[in-house]
């Protein structure tokens, strides 16, 4: 029988963040669904996670040395049965009610893919910030020049059929793979939309975002690739809050002085002014964390409330 959607999760030596990962990815509500792992040459015995959860919806392929986040993207996508394609990367998180939401936006819009919002999520697994995601008029508006998606390489959906017709992955990208997809599959149609933030982007130590300069190359392969220009007041301003996540906060301002040059100025007004209103809650000893859209977030606690409750 052919699932109705398969859940694809290349990983490389995240052992300990793969767990949760796939467990989030296995608690799918309402979908038929089948999940292939790609271990990309890992030394952390991922075949060992995959067998404790004995789930028989997972598939395992092995590959004996790295080949790269997108080739490994690509050979899952290979071999996947479903109807349509969901990546995930392996430290990020879904809401149990993702892939059934989307299926249902992108059947009553009658379009080929979709898309949801996100929340960030921090190494004590607390949700820390987030915002709607924008509309797919203004999403596609925008990806010829900067990336709006939410969530990265872990939101949208997409039909099998339509990925193969937008192409795969491409394998010279790793950081901005995902951004140079969307923009195909947008030239191909109007994705459909979730309101709800059904991904959780972790922050940690060993997240491909904080890979600064590969980002800035990256852009530069996709500056013109499409008769686009790159907007580098965007890319430095998204630069500038990775590494204020980060804790770098020297290269933050230098990302967001950065952002001004290149005309980012209102942004990242708001963004000082956020930033500002952080630091004045932090001195009076406010122990409130710093949340610029708690509404948002809120709608995202249960369901992170319910994938961190231990296992009975």
């Amino acid at each position: 029988m052919t699932p109705e959607i398969t859940a694809i999760i290349p990983t490389h030596n995240r052992r300990n963040l793969l767990q949760l990962t796939l467990r989030s990815v296995l608690n799918q509500r309402g979908v038929d669904l089948e999940v292939v792992v790609v271990d990309d040459g890992s030394t952390d015995d991922v075949a060992a996670v995959v067998a404790a959860f004995g789930d028989q919806r997972i598939r395992l392929i092995r590959h004996d040395r790295s080949t790269g986040v997108s080739t490994a993207r690509n050979h899952g996508a290979e071999v996947a049965r479903g109807d349509w394609l969901a990546f995930c990367d392996d430290d990020d998180l879904w809401s149990p009610h993702k892939l059934a939401r989307q299926l249902a936006a992108a059947a009553a819009a009658r379009c080929t893919w979709s898309y949801g919002g996100a929340v960030f999520i921090n190494s004590t697994q607390r949700i820390t910030s987030g915002q709607p995601p924008p509309t797919p008029e203004r999403l596609v508006e925008r990806l010829p020049s900067a990336n709006m998606m939410p969530g990265g390489s872990s939101n949208a959906i997409v039909k099998s059929a339509m990925f193969r017709t937008a192409g795969e992955w491409d394998r010279e990208l790793v950081n901005l793979a995902d951004w140079d997809l969307w923009i195909r599959l947008a030239r191909l149609g109007m994705p459909a939309c979730v309101e709800e933030p059904l991904v959780g982007y972790r922050i940690h130590s060993g997240n491909a975002s904080l890979n600064i300069p590969l980002i800035l190359r990256e852009a530069r392969l996709l500056d013109g690739r499409y008769d686009n220009r790159v907007d580098y007041g965007e890319v430095h301003h998204y630069l500038a809050w990775v590494c204020l996540r980060a804790g770098r906060r020297r290269l933050a301002a230098a990302h967001f002085a950065r952002a001004v040059f290149h005309g980012e100025i209102a942004p990242v007004g708001r963004s000082a002014a956020a930033i500002a209103r952080a630091q004045l809650r932090r001195l009076l000893k406010d122990p409130i964390p710093f949340n610029p859209n708690p509404a948002w977030c809120q709608r995202a606690e249960t369901w992170m409330a319910e994938l961190n409750a231990p296992i009975l």
